[in-house]
């Protein structure tokens, strides 16, 4: 199975932590490095039409959207949470193509790192075994056709 792997270019250091993490739970899932495939967003909110235009391509099992949303003074917070978030479960939904949520929402950079390490418990690693799950669970119920 191939799988392609969105990422968010804000907040780099977390988000290369999810990356990571996201990495090393496919690999020990035997998705060898060739079949893994990283394409990058400018943001979380743009996460959903990049992953949605990858599910359409029909060559990947799954696509797993990593990112981190840090609140800050304003509501913006709210509005880019809630988009990625709904943007990311229509697309899967449009598609039938398994796309995880690793994006992280957190009130401070502190909680979003602690989530972003590999000795913690990594959202972008518990991303990738959902969607590397869902796909399995998918393929599993399209043989029953």
């Amino acid at each position: 199975m191939k799988f392609a792997i969105v990422k968010s270019s804000f907040n780099t250091e977390i988000v290369d932590g999810l990356l990571k993490g996201a990495q090393l739970a496919l690999s020990e899932r035997g998705v060898s490095s060739g079949n893994i495939e990283i394409f990058s967003a400018p943001g979380a909110y743009e996460l959903p039409l990049i992953a949605q235009e990858l599910a359409k391509t029909a060559r990947y099992a799954g696509i797993i959207c990593l990112g981190c949303v840090i609140k800050g003074d304003t509501a913006h917070f709210e509005f880019i949470s809630l988009g990625t978030t709904v943007g990311i479960q229509q697309a899967s939904l449009a598609t039938a193509t398994p796309l995880s949520f690793g994006v992280i929402t957190t009130y401070t950079e502190q909680q979003a790192l602690d989530r972003s390490q590999p000795n913690s418990e990594n959202k972008g690693r518990e991303a990738a075994l959902a969607c590397f799950d869902t796909a399995l669970t998918l393929t599993s119920i399209r043989t029953l056709r």
